[in-house]
């Protein structure tokens, strides 16, 4: 169990949190949640004693082990994956560092071995002799192949060492896992393991994630952060999302009421205040007017954007013809032969481990770059939109927001500019900030203005959905779901591809995967699971 008690915390003037009280339990997984700047990682950073709140206290349940994913990504680098992983336990760590410091010395004493054997048996007691390959079981589940596992942490690239970050936080069965954003760089192979632990762990589990399908599989609990104040609320996200727009809705309707029983009362005494024979009606009214109380309906502080892709012109049959196309880079093959038609009402997301593969078909579909071989047509109807997973080129000038987007408008206005940037939660003089100073999400949100105001009706989105915050997540999903044009796109959000797609694709190094279905019928189909196999073992034969 770990209790936050009366826990407040001061930046400058603002209280982000004011008297906190809640308590996290054993055998549940709490889903923790707010709009961007509510404070959920700070939150997580109180709780593991890495940040001193203003006022209160972190109760922790004594001998109880707390662990929690490191946001730190050079930390270990010079140390090596496997015991970067068992340092999840720090004790257990240090009793093997220390018992093969007195096994190696030459002049091994009586004492040396009293405290070898000391060590030996809280060793054990931690399941010490276990612990490199509960280790390695972690890293392979999160796609850490075997041969790697004694590699410098330092010779890793950042998506491998996240997984090996989560394996750390994962090992060795604590007792508290505090979890922000652990399907960050996650593909979704790894997300589903990740899933299955979390349903399957017995302890006391709080997390921060944007995937609402990961929060919606996991979570037994949502503790919801607005307005300096944490609520609890049984059930995962959606039946949270349910529940409080079901609370706000019933406020309103029993506020309604109250009003208009205040209007008869109020018209009641107006009439009949100054009549004898009804004074005392009157004076009894005037009381039970006094009673009558609204219920102090706050807005959430949540703001979502408005995310609405309008065509200016309309879609034909013939879209996009992909013929034979081949790209290699560096000399490594990207993919061969790949080979698709998109219809007007095509709506694919590209799936599958191999996201390099993805992006560059992307690229060379929005002309960035060219293919090896191969044909691309175009139909003569279609605009086309792309949004690229790298945008850091885009964002290095000085210009301000709205100068950037205005070469985009039909309306060549920066007052429609501005009212557009309204929208996508840039008011006022945020519209001024410079382009290269934005954060992640604000350079999302400032593309996906640009793809609005082109019009047009085909986009080539590559994992739209990071820096997003939940809120903007969802506005973007809403839009791509009304979007009446065609669409490509990849994501690592499983909620967004589900209601999204209307078609599948997978590039594998044996071939290509192309399903009419959603995503989770291609999931469960064991004729696809069979065929992604039998590519992956011609790739394999042919290597």
């Amino acid at each position: 169990m770990i209790q936050a008690s009366n826990i407040t915390l001061r930046l400058g003037k603002r209280a982000l949190f004011e008297d906190v009280n809640i308590k996290f339990t054993e055998g549940n997984c709490y889903g923790l949640i707010g709009a961007n700047g509510a404070g959920k990682s700070t939150f997580l950073k109180i709780l593991s004693g890495q940040l001193e709140p203003t006022k209160g206290d972190v109760i922790i349940t004594k001998g109880q082990r707390l662990s929690f994913l490191q946001q730190d990504h050079f930390k270990y680098d010079a140390y090596d994956v496997l015991h970067t992983v068992i340092m999840g336990n720090m004790r257990l760590y240090e009793i093997s560092k220390e018992k093969d410091e007195i096994y190696a010395k030459e002049d091994f004493t009586e004492e040396d071995g009293i405290k070898a054997s000391e060590l030996e048996a809280e060793f054990a007691n931690l399941n010490g002799w276990e612990a490199e390959s509960d280790a390695a079981i972690l890293l392979n589940g999160l796609g850490i192949d075997t041969n790697m596992h004694y590699n410098l942490m330092g010779d890793l690239n950042g998506g491998d060492k996240v997984k090996v970050l989560l394996a750390q936080a994962l090992f060795g069965n604590p007792d508290i896992l505090l979890l922000d954003e652990p399907t960050n760089h996650l593909d979704l192979e790894a997300i589903e393991w990740l899933e299955e632990f979390l349903i399957n762990f017995e302890n006391t589990v709080i997390v921060v994630s944007h995937d609402r399908y990961f929060l919606n599989k996991v979570c037994t609990q949502i503790a919801d952060i607005d307005y300096a104040k944490i609520q609890l609320y049984a059930g995962n996200y959606d039946f949270w999302y349910e529940s409080s727009q079901l609370m706000v809705k019933q406020m309103k309707e029993a506020n309604k009421k109250k009003e208009e029983r205040i209007k008869e009362l109020q018209e009641f005494i107006q009439r009949f205040s100054a009549n004898a024979s009804k004074s005392k009606q009157a004076t009894s009214r005037k009381r039970a007017l006094e009673k009558i109380e609204l219920d102090d309906i706050r807005p959430s502080s949540r703001k979502y954007p408005y995310i609405d892709f309008r065509p200016s012109r309309e879609i034909g049959n013939e879209v996009l013809t992909v013929t034979k196309l081949s790209k290699s880079i560096d000399g490594v093959k990207i993919f061969d032969d790949v080979s698709f038609i998109i219809g007007r009402e095509d709506k694919v997301a590209l799936v599958g481990g191999n996201t390099l593969a993805n992006t560059v078909l992307f690229k060379i579909l929005s002309g960035e770059m060219e293919p090896d071989s191969g044909e691309i047509k175009w139909g003569v109807t279609t605009t086309k939109a792309y949004f690229p997973k790298d945008n850091t080129e885009l964002f290095k000038g000085e210009e301000n927001i709205v100068d950037f987007l205005m070469p985009f408008s039909s309306e060549k206005d920066v007052t429609y500019v501005r009212g557009f940037m309204g929208r996508m939660l840039f008011a006022g003089e945020e519209g001024s900030k410079k382009v290269n100073v934005l954060s992640g999400g604000e350079r999302v949100r400032v593309m996906l203005s640009k793809m609005m105001l082109m019009g047009a009706n085909v986009l080539i989105m590559d994992e739209p959905t990071n820096h997003l915050d939940m809120e903007s997540i969802t506005a973007l999903n809403n839009g791509m779901i009304k979007f009446p044009g065609a669409a490509l796109f990849t994501s690592q959000d499983h909620q967004f591809i589900q209601t999204i797609a209307n078609r599948i694709i997978e590039i594998l190094p044996g071939g290509l995967i192309d399903k009419v279905s959603t995503y989770d019928e291609y999931l469960e189909s064991d004729v696809m699971a069979k065929k992604r196999q039998e590519f992956k073992i011609n790739s394999e034969e042919e290597d």
